[in-house]
């Protein structure tokens, strides 16, 4: 089969032809029908993401939906045919990381990472809610801790921060949506903004309870640090930068609490798959054709990106055959 694989830096993202893996005790394999890009990808591949994976040579690719198509011994609990989606469990349990990905026309998974799709919820739609969508709802609503009676900040509106919005909104919270691209405007509106800015220096007579941060660098951080309110929420989910220098006399005098935020749970992703299939977040997606992975991350390095890239391995290789 054709597989994305990576070795280090030096290597970059390679497709190479490999054996198909058989599922072992407790293991299913999987055909691969999409698998999302993830800006954690171009970090992996350039380098400064390198901690994060457990084994090399690793296909990379963590936002996979397939169906089953064999089961290893000892699993009872899915059947063969089964449209499922892939839990991304960190850190010892994410696939494209601890394991081999989805960036392949087969990946063999633990079953217990599995999590079922509903039957009106599309591939596609199945493998971004993994991470864009589960990552965006566990930082909102797990570590934001966002309510109705809350008014809260979303900084970047891309494909996490676009998903926050929405989510923050459906929470019943009076939220805000800040980007550099003004474009991105009308769609967070319709996802429930009160108002859009291109920064928080924009909003200055607007304190919030909770900023959540889906860029990470020094500048949206340091804002977020003046515009919340005194004994207010940072939830810092974006890797914009590696380090961040930040006021401590801001912290401190404020009283502000600073909460990292990555992926979710399966139970979040349970959660939002439901939330899906109910039509109360959907997806802005793009696809792309699995020859052009590459290119599509550098998209996403260069924020080039309105939506969730994916593609599909399976379609694909069959086409190529």
């Amino acid at each position: 089969m054709k597989a994305y694989r990576w070795n280090g830096p030096d290597s970059g993202l390679i497709l190479q032809d490999v054996s198909v893996s058989k599922p072992s005790v407790d293991e299913v394999l999987i055909r691969v029908e999409t698998c999302g890009l993830c800006h954690s990808d171009c970090h992996i591949v350039s380098g400064t993401g390198g901690e994060w994976i457990q084994q090399r040579p690793i296909t990379l690719g963590h936002e996979v939906a397939g169906k089953i198509v064999e089961l290893g011994d000892g699993v009872s609990e899915v059947n063969i045919g089964d449209r499922v989606t892939v839990a991304l469990i960190a850190p010892d349990g994410a696939i494209g990381l601890n394991y081999d990905g989805g960036y392949a026309e087969y990946a063999v998974v633990p079953v217990k990472y599995l999590e079922s799709v509903p039957d009106n919820v599309s591939f596609e739609q199945a493998s971004v809610a993994t991470d864009a969508v589960t990552t965006a709802y566990h930082a909102v609503v797990a570590v934001g801790e966002v309510t109705a009676s809350m008014t809260v900040a979303i900084v970047g509106l891309g494909g996490l921060g676009s998903v926050g919005l929405r989510i923050a909104s459906l929470q019943g919270a009076v939220v805000y949506g800040f980007d550099i691209d003004s474009g991105k405007f009308e769609a967070a509106t319709r996802d429930g903004a009160k108002a859009c800015f291109s920064s928080l220096e924009d909003a200055n007579d607007i304190t919030f309870d909770v900023v959540v941060d889906f860029v990470g660098i020094t500048s949206t951080m340091v804002a977020a640090l003046q515009a919340v309110k005194p004994s207010g929420r940072i939830v810092l989910t974006g890797l914009g930068g590696d380090q961040l220098t930040l006021p401590t006399m801001a912290i401190v005098y404020k009283n502000v609490e600073i909460r990292g935020s990555m992926g979710g749970t399966k139970e979040e992703l349970r959660t939002v798959l439901a939330l899906i299939s109910a039509g109360k977040i959907t997806p802005d997606l793009e696809e792309i054709p699995f020859d052009k992975v590459n290119e599509g991350l550098h998209r996403l390095e260069a924020g080039k990106s309105k939506g969730r890239l994916f593609t599909r391995p399976t379609l694909a290789c069959a086409d190529s055959s």
